[in-house]
């Protein structure tokens, strides 16, 4: 008998769940439908391979010079660099550096061949969760004024992050322990990252190179964590996007997937999983390289780019939470959920925070600014070690409680 309700309850699960799509579609102007499948004829190219997911995801295998990249009237005559001209600081031979190996759920069902990289498929029913097709995987530029201003003004973002200015950054290395924060509706988004930051957001020409996880069912259409990138020359005006949703990253690697959901998480008061993400400027041509674990997964073209052709001039890591500004405080968890006094096993942190240099070297940050607006919601912490941890940042939170209405 209890076999049989639970097959009921999920077969309801089912059909109220495919009722809603067609209801979300049916619901949708023959406009909006046009506009979203022509997104969807640009953005999914034509596979050798489809594999389909545990968790859902459709990954297409798509032959490497036909990724949509190329779609870029920038990148038209661009020649693939199928691997960096050099490594920051020794990497491969440094023993303190080891590598923290990447699980992503898809490669359970298989791999993609050689030549063609794995892409996550965007849905019809993905796209029409947004405002726009426009906006679909885009930021809201008024909405990160806070990250990048001096003013208290913020529209849905919040942050606990550090940062660090000095004239010249090549890139920056860290390792961050993987959560599976909740969101308060799929509006909402939880995410950690490293932000590297050129030009100025008031005039409208920001650069910037970001990557981590993060979890935003109104993108993916679950609450999974996921790997993710995103690049803007800006400000978040007209350029730039989540993952490969527009022109503009070139991958190069086979094995992971953008935008692919990410495993085991970490546990409150237990098990603690971690990997590393490294992003730095090749000093031959200029492409900004992206390393998760131990895998070159692709670069941002510097020809994509303005300011950052040259450098950086602020790197940030730690948490972000977004949730609709009419929507009042969320309750939407950044990091574990938990405030950073909880420490390790309890607390989101990153750790062993470095920069790339002018000689191509990784070395401790000098000095860290602390980015907490409202540290009752969320907050951050950092320190300094001898040991593997170096520099170090704890951060997070519940988002609204008795102390954060």
């Amino acid at each position: 008998m209890a076999t049989t309700r639970a097959g009921l309850v999920a077969l309801a699960f089912l059909f109220f769940q495919g009722a809603a799509v067609a209801a979300g579609t049916a619901g949708s102007s023959a406009q909006q439908l046009r506009e979203v499948r022509s997104f969807l004829k640009r953005v999914n190219k034509a596979p050798l391979a489809s594999i389909k997911s545990p968790d859902g995801d459709i990954i297409d295998c798509v032959p490497i010079s036909k990724q949509p990249a190329f779609d870029n009237p920038l990148l038209k005559n661009h020649t693939i660099q199928m691997r960096p001209s050099y490594h920051p600081g020794d990497l491969y031979d440094d023993s303190n550096n080891v590598p923290h190996p990447i699980i992503q759920t898809w490669q359970q069902n298989g791999e993609c061949p050689e030549n063609t990289v794995p892409i996550r498929r965007t849905k019809e029913e993905d796209v029409l969760t947004a405002t726009s097709v426009n906006w679909y995987g885009k930021k809201s530029p008024e909405s990160l004024l806070k990250l990048y201003t001096a003013s208290d003004a913020t529209i849905g973002h919040q942050h606990a992050v550090a940062s660090s200015w000095e004239d010249k950054y090549y890139g920056t290395k860290i390792t961050i322990n993987l959560w599976k924060p909740m969101t308060e509706t799929v509006q909402h988004f939880s995410l950690t990252q490293l932000w590297i930051v050129a030009g100025s957001y008031g005039n409208n020409d920001l650069n910037t190179i970001e990557a981590g996880w993060q979890v935003y069912p109104g993108l993916y259409g679950d609450d999974n964590p996921r790997l993710f990138i995103y690049w803007t020359r800006d400000a978040y005006q007209k350029t730039g996007c989540y993952n490969l949703l527009c022109s503009g990253f070139i991958q190069t690697n086979q094995q992971i997937a953008i935008g692919g959901s990410l495993s085991p998480q970490s546990v409150y008061d237990g098990a603690q999983h971690e990997f590393d993400i490294l992003v730095w400027k090749d000093p031959n041509g200029g492409n900004w390289w992206l390393q998760v674990g131990s895998t070159i997964v692709g670069y941002w073209p510097s020809s994509i780019l303005t300011y950052l052709k040259n450098s950086a001039s602020t790197v940030k890591w730690g948490g972000e939470v977004y949730s609709p500004p009419s929507a009042g405080q969320t309750s939407t968890q950044m990091g574990s959920g938990h405030f950073p006094s909880e420490w390790y096993s309890k607390a989101s942190y990153i750790r062993n925070i470095q920069t790339v240099d002018s000689s191509n070297v990784l070395k401790q940050p000098n000095g860290l600014a602390l980015i907490q607006a409202f540290p009752n919601c969320y907050s951050v912490l950092n320190g300094t070690t001898s040991n593997e941890w170096g520099t170090y940042i704890f951060y997070g939170g519940p988002g609204r409680n008795s102390k954060c209405p």
